[in-house]
Protein backbone atom coordinates (compact mmCIF):
# COMPACT_ATOMS: atom_id res chain seq x y z
CA UNK A 1 0.00 0.00 0.00
CA UNK A 2 1.19 3.36 -0.90
CA UNK A 3 1.17 5.41 1.94
CA UNK A 4 3.24 9.06 2.00
CA UNK A 5 3.77 10.80 5.42
CA UNK A 6 4.78 14.36 5.98
CA UNK A 7 5.00 16.45 9.37
CA UNK A 8 1.10 16.92 10.25
CA UNK A 9 -0.48 14.46 7.32
CA UNK A 10 -0.79 11.16 6.62
CA UNK A 11 -1.55 10.35 2.44
CA UNK A 12 -2.74 7.05 1.91
CA UNK A 13 -5.11 5.06 -0.23
CA UNK A 14 -8.56 5.22 -0.01
CA UNK A 15 -10.48 3.20 3.15
CA UNK A 16 -14.10 2.38 3.66
CA UNK A 17 -14.95 4.89 6.58
CA UNK A 18 -13.46 7.85 4.28
CA UNK A 19 -16.92 7.88 2.18
CA UNK A 20 -18.77 9.62 4.82
CA UNK A 21 -16.83 12.17 5.55
CA UNK A 22 -15.56 12.27 1.75
CA UNK A 23 -18.94 13.07 0.64
CA UNK A 24 -19.69 15.83 3.47
CA UNK A 25 -16.96 17.66 1.78
CA UNK A 26 -18.05 17.07 -1.62
CA UNK A 27 -21.85 18.33 -0.58
CA UNK A 28 -20.26 21.92 0.30
CA UNK A 29 -20.84 24.75 -1.94
CA UNK A 30 -18.08 26.26 -0.88
CA UNK A 31 -15.66 23.81 -2.04
CA UNK A 32 -17.08 23.01 -5.15
CA UNK A 33 -17.22 26.14 -6.51
CA UNK A 34 -14.15 25.96 -8.33
CA UNK A 35 -14.59 22.13 -9.22
CA UNK A 36 -16.35 20.71 -12.66
CA UNK A 37 -19.73 22.94 -13.03
CA UNK A 38 -19.76 23.91 -9.64
CA UNK A 39 -22.00 21.71 -8.02
CA UNK A 40 -21.90 19.74 -5.00
CA UNK A 41 -21.38 16.06 -5.24
CA UNK A 42 -23.85 14.07 -3.23
CA UNK A 43 -23.04 10.34 -1.45
CA UNK A 44 -23.49 8.42 -4.70
CA UNK A 45 -20.83 10.48 -6.80
CA UNK A 46 -18.47 10.12 -4.27
CA UNK A 47 -18.57 6.56 -3.66
CA UNK A 48 -18.57 6.42 -7.89
CA UNK A 49 -15.19 9.07 -7.31
CA UNK A 50 -13.66 6.81 -5.04
CA UNK A 51 -13.84 3.94 -7.10
CA UNK A 52 -13.02 5.88 -9.89
CA UNK A 53 -9.53 7.23 -7.82
CA UNK A 54 -8.84 3.36 -6.44
CA UNK A 55 -9.38 1.99 -9.93
CA UNK A 56 -6.72 4.57 -11.19
CA UNK A 57 -4.23 3.75 -8.71
CA UNK A 58 -4.46 0.23 -9.83
CA UNK A 59 -4.43 0.87 -13.89
CA UNK A 60 -1.76 3.55 -13.66
CA UNK A 61 0.62 3.11 -10.25
CA UNK A 62 -0.66 6.93 -9.06
CA UNK A 63 -4.34 8.26 -8.19
CA UNK A 64 -6.15 10.48 -5.78
CA UNK A 65 -4.52 9.80 -2.12
CA UNK A 66 -6.76 10.71 1.12
CA UNK A 67 -5.39 13.17 3.03
CA UNK A 68 -5.54 12.00 7.13
CA UNK A 69 -4.63 14.46 9.91
CA UNK A 70 -2.33 12.88 11.85
CA UNK A 71 -2.85 14.56 15.31
CA UNK A 72 -6.77 13.30 14.96
CA UNK A 73 -6.97 10.40 12.03
CA UNK A 74 -9.89 13.33 10.43
CA UNK A 75 -10.29 12.96 6.23
CA UNK A 76 -9.24 16.22 5.51
CA UNK A 77 -9.75 15.74 1.69
CA UNK A 78 -7.23 14.28 -1.02
CA UNK A 79 -4.48 15.52 -3.88
CA UNK A 80 -2.85 12.91 -5.82
CA UNK A 81 -2.10 12.20 -9.94
CA UNK A 82 -4.91 12.34 -12.22
CA UNK A 83 -5.10 12.53 -16.12
CA UNK A 84 -6.99 15.45 -17.41
CA UNK A 85 -8.66 13.76 -19.76
CA UNK A 86 -11.38 16.61 -19.82
CA UNK A 87 -9.17 19.01 -21.62
CA UNK A 88 -8.17 17.43 -24.54
CA UNK A 89 -4.86 19.45 -25.39
CA UNK A 90 -3.33 18.00 -21.31
CA UNK A 91 -5.12 14.65 -21.74
CA UNK A 92 -1.54 13.40 -21.89
CA UNK A 93 -0.12 15.11 -19.32
CA UNK A 94 -0.38 14.05 -15.47
CA UNK A 95 -1.82 16.61 -13.56
CA UNK A 96 -1.52 17.55 -9.79
CA UNK A 97 -4.81 17.98 -8.22
CA UNK A 98 -6.31 18.93 -4.36
CA UNK A 99 -9.42 19.05 -2.65
CA UNK A 100 -9.97 19.74 1.19
CA UNK A 101 -12.87 20.92 3.57
CA UNK A 102 -13.41 24.34 4.24
CA UNK A 103 -12.44 23.83 7.89
CA UNK A 104 -8.87 22.82 6.81
CA UNK A 105 -8.20 25.64 4.24
CA UNK A 106 -5.52 27.95 5.02
CA UNK A 107 -3.13 26.12 7.06
CA UNK A 108 -1.03 25.37 4.18
CA UNK A 109 -2.20 21.40 4.45
CA UNK A 110 -2.53 21.63 0.39
CA UNK A 111 0.77 22.77 -0.24
CA UNK A 112 2.22 20.21 2.44
CA UNK A 113 0.41 17.33 0.53
CA UNK A 114 0.83 18.45 -3.02
CA UNK A 115 4.33 19.13 -2.75
CA UNK A 116 4.41 15.35 -1.08
CA UNK A 117 2.75 14.42 -4.05
CA UNK A 118 5.01 16.07 -6.68
CA UNK A 119 7.96 14.72 -4.86
CA UNK A 120 6.09 11.07 -5.27
CA UNK A 121 5.73 11.53 -9.03
CA UNK A 122 9.14 12.73 -10.02
CA UNK A 123 10.80 10.93 -8.01
CA UNK A 124 9.21 8.00 -6.75
CA UNK A 125 6.94 7.09 -9.97
CA UNK A 126 9.35 8.57 -12.70
CA UNK A 127 7.38 10.62 -14.23
CA UNK A 128 9.38 13.86 -15.57
CA UNK A 129 6.60 16.40 -15.82
CA UNK A 130 3.53 17.37 -14.23
CA UNK A 131 0.96 20.01 -14.47
CA UNK A 132 -1.76 21.95 -12.56
CA UNK A 133 -5.02 22.96 -14.03
CA UNK A 134 -7.19 24.84 -12.37
CA UNK A 135 -10.25 27.74 -12.81
CA UNK A 136 -8.31 31.25 -13.74
CA UNK A 137 -10.43 32.71 -10.67
CA UNK A 138 -9.01 30.23 -8.22
CA UNK A 139 -6.77 32.06 -6.17
CA UNK A 140 -6.19 29.51 -3.84
CA UNK A 141 -5.14 26.79 -5.99
CA UNK A 142 -3.25 29.06 -7.83
CA UNK A 143 -1.17 30.45 -4.66
CA UNK A 144 -0.18 26.37 -4.15
CA UNK A 145 0.93 25.85 -7.95
CA UNK A 146 2.82 29.05 -7.14
CA UNK A 147 4.58 26.98 -3.70
CA UNK A 148 5.24 24.56 -5.74
CA UNK A 149 7.23 26.64 -7.68
CA UNK A 150 5.35 25.24 -11.14
CA UNK A 151 5.25 28.08 -13.78
CA UNK A 152 1.94 29.16 -15.65
CA UNK A 153 2.26 27.93 -19.45
CA UNK A 154 -0.84 28.40 -20.86
CA UNK A 155 -4.32 30.21 -19.98
CA UNK A 156 -7.10 28.30 -21.94
CA UNK A 157 -10.70 27.16 -22.10
CA UNK A 158 -12.92 24.31 -21.11
CA UNK A 159 -14.35 22.67 -23.79
CA UNK A 160 -17.59 22.32 -21.97
CA UNK A 161 -18.24 24.76 -19.48
CA UNK A 162 -16.38 27.28 -21.27
CA UNK A 163 -14.51 28.08 -17.82
CA UNK A 164 -11.45 30.08 -17.73
CA UNK A 165 -8.30 27.77 -16.90
CA UNK A 166 -4.97 28.20 -15.84
CA UNK A 167 -2.47 25.69 -16.51
CA UNK A 168 0.54 25.31 -14.64
CA UNK A 169 3.70 23.13 -15.02
CA UNK A 170 7.01 21.80 -13.59
CA UNK A 171 9.43 19.26 -14.98
CA UNK A 172 11.90 17.22 -12.54
CA UNK A 173 14.86 19.30 -14.25
CA UNK A 174 12.86 22.50 -12.52
CA UNK A 175 11.67 20.41 -9.54
CA UNK A 176 15.66 19.59 -8.55
CA UNK A 177 17.14 23.25 -9.06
Amino acid sequence: MTEIRTPRLLLRRWHDGDLAPMAEINADPRVMQWIDDGRPRDLEQTAEDIERWEEEWDDEGFGLFAVELLASGELAGFTGLFVPDFLPEASSEIAIGWRFASQFWGQGYASEAAQATLEFALQDRGIDRVVCVHRAQDQASENVARKLDMVLERETTHPVSGHALRVHAIDLTQFQA
